[in-house]
C-alpha cells in the first residue's frame, strides 16, 4: 500500500520509514505528489493531525498519515504545544528548507529557555498524534498517541536530532535526545510510541 505521509519534513519521513519497516507499506510525502501543506488551525494534536490527514487524502486520492507532535512543558502551561514548530514566531527564509529549518530552531530553543528561566520545575513531555485514512471521507481514523516524558536542560547538549531535542533531557536514559543514536531515539520517543500503536492498529483495521 502506498501511503501519503502528510509533511515535507525529510527526517520525519525517515524516522516513519524505519518505525513502519516490516509493514507492506512505501510511504511517500506528500510533495513529491504536488500535493500542498495543509492549514493547522486547531488547538489540539488530534485535531490538527486530523486535518492534514484529511487534505492529503484528498489531494492524493490515496490513504495518508499525519503527524502533529511536539513540545507540552508543565510550567507553561502545556505551551508550545501545537505552536512548537513556531513558539518564537517564524523566521525568515534562509535559501533552503533545511537551513530555515536550523534557524528556526535555535529561536525555538532560546525561545524555551527564557520562558524557564530561573523556573525550578523543568518537567516537559514530547508528544505525538498519528492520524492514518483509509481516504478523506474515512468515518474510522486510526488515531495513536504516544508521550516521552523528561526535563528541560538550562542550555543545549548534543549535535543530533532536531527540534527541541538539544534541551530535552531524559533521565531514564541519561541523556539529552540529541545525544541519542538514531536507533535509540528509535525505540523510545514519542513517535515511536505512537508508532508502535499505530501498527497494532493498521494490522487489526486494516489488515496490514
Amino acid at each position: 500500500m502506498r501511503l501519503v505521509l502528510a509533511s515535507n519534513n525529510a527526517k520525519k519521513l525517515a524516522e516513519l520509514q524505519v518505525l513502519f519497516d516490516g509493514l507492506p507499506l512505501a510511504l511517500v510525502a506528500q510533495g513529491a505528489l504536488g500535493v500542498t501543506e495543509a492549514e493547522e488551525p486547531h488547538l489540539t494534536f488530534v485535531e490538527n493531525a486530523l486535518a492534514k490527514a484529511r487534505h492529503a487524502a484528498r489531494a492524493a486520492q490515496a490513504p495518508a498519515i499525519a503527524d502533529d507532535s511536539g513540545l507540552c512543558v508543565s510550567a507553561l502551561g502545556g505551551a508550545p504545544g501545537v505552536v512548537s514548530a513556531h513558539a518564537a514566531g517564524v523566521v525568515p527564509a534562509q535559501g533552503d528548507r533545511e537551513a530555515t529549518r536550523r534557524v528556526q530552531d535555535a529561536a525555538n530553543n532560546a525561545w524555551l529557555l527564557e520562558r524557564l528561566a530561573g523556573q525550578a520545575d523543568r518537567r516537559a513531555r514530547f508528544v505525538s498524534v498519528l492520524v492514518a485514512l483509509r481516504h478523506a471521507d474515512d468515518p474510522e481514523p486510526l488515531i495513536a498517541f504516544g508521550r516521552w516524558e523528561g526535563e528541560i536542560l538550562a542550555a543545549p547538549r548534543g549535535q543530533g536530532g532536531f527540534g527541541y531535542d538539544p534541551l530535552m533531557w531524559i533521565p531514564a536514559l541519561g541523556s539529552s535526545v540529541a545525544e541519542l543514536p538514531a536507533d535509540v531515539k528509535n525505540r523510545h520517543s514519542h513517535r515511536a510510541l505512537a508508532a508502535q500503536q499505530m501498527r497494532t492498529l493498521m494490522q487489526q483495521a486494516w489488515g496490514l
